[in-house]
Formats: C-alpha cells, sequence, structure tokens
C-alpha cells in the first residue's frame, strides 16, 4: 500500500531521528547546508512571484517545490530534526544522549545558515547587479520584509516577542507536518501531496521559520534594510528558532509518539 499507518509512520519518525543523531559530522553538515540552500532559493523564487504577480497567495502556492526537493533529495532542516532526534532520546534508543542530540542541532544549524547565507549573497547580486546600482523591486521588498519583521515586532516590546515566539510555534506545527506527511506515502506523488499542503499553509500565513529568516534578513541587510544584526538576532533568529522547536515537538513529535507509539491502556468494556 502507498499509505502506511499511523504506528508505522511515527516508527519511521523515531528510526530517522535516531540514524540522523549518529551521521558522521561531513554528511550532518553537507545536508544541513544543501537543505538550507534549496529551502530559501525557493523562499527568493516565492517572494519574486508575490511581487511581479501583486498576489502573495502565488508565492504561498509555489514555495513548497523547496522543501519538497530537499527533502527527496534526503537533506536536513533545524525544524525537522527538532521533531525527530528527541524522539529517539525519548524512546530509550541505544547509544542515544542528550548531548547527541545537541550535537545535531548545533551542526544542523550552522549548516543550514551556510546555505540560506550563501542564497542570501546570491540574491543581494541579481537584484543589484553585482552592487552597482539600487535594489530592484524584489531587493526592495526583501529590505522591506527584514524591517518589518524585527524592529516591527520590537516596537510592540514584550507583546511583540510573544507574539513572535507564537508565529514561531505556529510555523514548525506545519512544517514538522510536512516532515511526517512525508513519511506517510511510500509513493513520490503521495509525499509530495503530503508536504505541499502544510508547508503552504505556513508561507501564506507569514509563521516565522527559522532556515527561510536565515535567508531573509541577511539578503535585507545586504540590499539596504533599515535593521541591524543584533535585531535580526534578538527580535527574530534566537526567539523564533525556540518556537520552532516548542511548537514542533509539542504538536507534532510527542502528540504522536504518544498516541501511537506510547499508547493508554485500551478501556476495558463493562
Amino acid at each position: 500500500m502507498a499509505y502506511l499507518v499511523p504506528s508505522e509512520f511515527v516508527t519511521k519518525m523515531v528510526d530517522a531521528g535516531e540514524s540522523k543523531i549518529f551521521m558522521s559530522t561531513r554528511d550532518t553538515v553537507i545536508r544541513a547546508y544543501m537543505a538550507g540552500a534549496i529551502l530559501t532559493l525557493a523562499a527568493w523564487f516565492a517572494v519574486t512571484m508575490s511581487v511581479n504577480t501583486g498576489q502573495p497567495i502565488i508565492g504561498a502556492l509555489l514555495f513548497p517545490v523547496g522543501f519538497c526537493m530537499l527533502y527527496l533529495f534526503g537533506f536536513d532542516l533545524l525544524t525537522g530534526v527538532f521533531v525527530l532526534c528527541p524522539l529517539a532520546l525519548i524512546d530509550k534508543r541505544p547509544g542515544v544522549t542528550l548531548g547527541g542530540v545537541l550535537r545535531n542541532w548545533g551542526l544542523v544549524f550552522v549548516g543550514n545558515f551556510g546555505g540560506a547565507f550563501t542564497v542570501a549573497v546570491m540574491a543581494a547580486i541579481v537584484c543589484t547587479f553585482g552592487f552597482s546600482s539600487p535594489p530592484d523591486k524584489v531587493g526592495a521588498a526583501l529590505g522591506v520584509i527584514g524591517e518589518s519583521r524585527t524592529v516591527g515586532y520590537a516596537s510592540h516590546g514584550i507583546n511583540g516577542m510573544l507574539t513572535l515566539f507564537v508565529r514561531g510555534m505556529l510555523c514548525n506545527w506545519m512544517v514538522s507536518a510536512g516532515v511526517v506527511g512525508a513519511m506517510i506515502s511510500t509513493s513520490v506523488s503521495g509525499k509530495v501531496i503530503a508536504m505541499w499542503m502544510p508547508i503552504m499553509l505556513f508561507f501564506a500565513m507569514t509563521f516565522e521559520h527559522s532556515i527561510v529568516n536565515m535567508f531573509l534578513f541577511p539578503a535585507g541587510l545586504l540590499l539596504g534594510g533599515h535593521f541591524t544584526v543584533v535585531d535580526y538576532l534578538f527580535w527574530n533568529e534566537i526567539p523564533t528558532v525556540v518556537g520552532n522547536l516548542v511548537g514542533g515537538l509539542a504538536f507534532t513529535g510527542l502528540t504522536l509518539y504518544t498516541t501511537h507509539v506510547k499508547t493508554a491502556p485500551k478501556r476495558m468494556s463493562v
């Protein structure tokens, strides 16, 4: 069958988390680098289509192509390993430790940032003809995104930080649903459909994704956005990472694991 029942695909989630923890440093970083590059190239594509058509929904409809590509190639995003790796620890897989989980997260973060930053530099070059002219309309849009999603939150103080954190949670609830969705099917078409829906939702709702932001904000700074590196880190990247971790693990990883692997005893009929 092309469809796996929940008990089967949740076991695949735990197996995947275990394999990622024991992956070599070289392979982990390369796969993370390529994941960051492909996802953010798709983000650039989506912003371009939204700007050129004047219809943001077009960008949301098209953005998931990047997520589908990186998943099918076997590359890794921080948002995905946030959900999968802790399950192997909770399941008490042999040799899996908290240190191993944190090592994986750290390496994937570095790789994702490297790939995203590479695309950000490329985007800045393309949008300015090698920094020889002012940013074109796509470049100008990238700069505005960076401003609204840093100093825009900062203007609301603690309430802005709470909003940012919640949007990060909501984002990885959907992104991790895409990761799990790909495990539900054994056919490429089924995987793509299952991934496309939640990824489209998160992008259309402009939730905060830590890896997409690794592209948007460096690109914005290179293209003249009026915010600083500190603004980016404090008023976006750090709380977004924490929100992504909490949302993906709480709403996707732990709920599926608890009810499909560590199930409660069935109620006996009277």
